[in-house]
């Protein structure tokens, strides 16, 4: 535990100490590195704000960015309420969780419990894994989000996370969970497009025994199992209209009808639901339920294409090729000036999810320290439509909407081989939605 505040210090210490746990102590950043590299901890409690050589966000860098023995231990990371922009910063900058001053023990010891319990795969952490989504970036769009998930992340607010395929929506989302007063409540993922509207809603609401054929047990679904914590709803324009409107009685009232029954329950979950649809135009055509646009709609939180902050490309291909180096035990320490130019150069249709892939692939390839232009193979992808099959658009001017996805779809095809299942899931799509579109473009 690292805070330069004795007196709080010391009650950490006899309180934690008596729930078993060994527990060393540093006043100062400087002090808590020159503990780190002693020994190997199983987890770090600091606080943000300290006076001194180092504050706490110094330290975290240091810890990270250096190859002690605590290199890979869990974080977490000690803010004042009004302060939360620091957690953000602190997240970003590696930190597994937060907490706020002035502590809840209760929560102490359920954030130490938490992360103490997970499995250990050797003494790596998996890219994206939960509580460490990869969120860098340096550029306005970018910050701007930053800015507003930071707002909105402590309220109860529902929150609709809109963006292209691969942008990192589901980051976001997760972000948001982290950052607010329900993270240590259950959080679950719903993927809409994957499941049947019966099963759908037999997932999310619960059924009684003989609701349908094959519910020979009652269920009591995601809604109650998630009681006081947070669903992620991704992929909430491809739900049918009968599941939005029982969607929209529990956004209304807090409560649900599991199927088969005549009772309803009440339940306190938050929602953040997710789109790569204009929700709007769906709303227009009649495809999605206005007033559940609405409901969803009250904190509407863009993220941004990779074209649209292009100054984050070269950090965020730098941050995967080192957690990819790690994960797979490669020596490669970097890109070399090809590679970067390489990844400049690119278009990046599928956004960071394409990139994320990109860096795994030539990390794993790398003949050297150092990952080269042929290393990332980008001319794989680099594919757009012949010249025979492009609509052309006004001379000299952008490329339309349909050309930019359908340009996405035929490279996604390209990339993985003609694999439908693989392609769609890069899309964020269904794969019935992908057969659709190579019908639509005659790929």
């Amino acid at each position: 535990m690292v805070d330069d505040d004795e007196d709080h210090l010391f009650m950490l210490r006899t309180v934690i100490g008596d729930w078993g746990h060994s527990v060393g102590t540093a006043t100062s950043g400087k002090g808590a590195l020159r503990l780190a590299s002693g020994r190997k901890y199983s987890l770090i409690l600091m606080d943000m704000r300290m006076d001194g050589d180092k504050d706490g966000l110094e330290t975290l860098a240091a810890l990270k960015g250096g190859d002690g023995p605590n290199r890979n231990t869990p974080v977490v990371i000690m803010t004042a309420y009004s302060l939360v922009e620091d957690a953000v910063n602190a997240i970003k900058g590696g930190a597994d969780d937060y907490l706020i001053k002035p502590l809840d023990l209760e929560v102490v010891r359920h954030a130490i419990d938490k992360i103490l319990s997970r499995p250990a795969v050797g003494e790596e952490k998996a890219p994206g894994a939960p509580g460490r989504p990869a969120l860098v970036g340096e550029s306005r769009p970018f910050l701007e989000m930053m800015e507003l998930v930071a707002r909105v992340a402590p309220t109860e607010a529902t929150v609709l996370v809109t963006g292209e395929s691969g942008a990192g929506k589901e980051m976001v989302a997760r972000l948001i969970q982290g950052l607010s007063g329900r993270r240590s409540k259950p959080y679950v993922t719903i993927n809409c497009a994957a499941l049947a509207e019966t099963l759908l809603e037999s997932t999310l609401f619960g059924h009684r025994r003989g609701a349908f054929t094959g519910a020979e047990a009652d269920r009591p679904g995601v809604l109650r199992s998630a009681d006081g914590g947070t669903v992620f709803l991704d992929e909430v324009a491809e739900t049918s209209n009968g599941f939005q409107v029982k969607l929209l009685r529990t956004l209304q009232e807090g409560e649900i009808q599991p199927l088969g029954s005549d009772r309803t329950e009440k339940v306190d979950v938050r929602f953040i639901a997710a789109t790569n649809r204009d929700l709007k135009a769906e709303v227009e055509a009649g495809r999605f339920r206005g007033d559940l646009f609405h409901r969803l709609n009250v904190i509407p939180v863009h993220v941004p294409p990779l074209r649209e902050r292009p100054e984050d490309i070269v950090p965020l291909a730098r941050h995967f090729a080192g957690e990819y180096a790690r994960k797979n035990n490669r020596p490669v320490r970097g890109l070399d000036e090809g590679a970067l130019e390489a990844v400049r150069r690119h278009s990046w249709p599928g956004n960071i999810r394409e990139l994320q892939n990109a860096m795994e692939r030539a990390v794993i390839l790398a003949r050297g320290e150092y990952v080269t232009e042929s290393d990332m193979q980008l001319r794989l992808v680099q594919y757009g439509p012949s010249p025979q099959e492009a609509e052309p658009g006004p001379a000299g001017g952008p490329r339309s909407l349909a050309d930019s996805e359908r340009q996405a779809v035929r490279e996604a095809i390209v990339r993985h081989s003609g694999n439908k299942t693989r392609a769609a899931e890069e899309l964020g799509v269904t794969r019935k939605t992908l057969a659709a579109k190579i019908r639509k473009y005659g790929l």
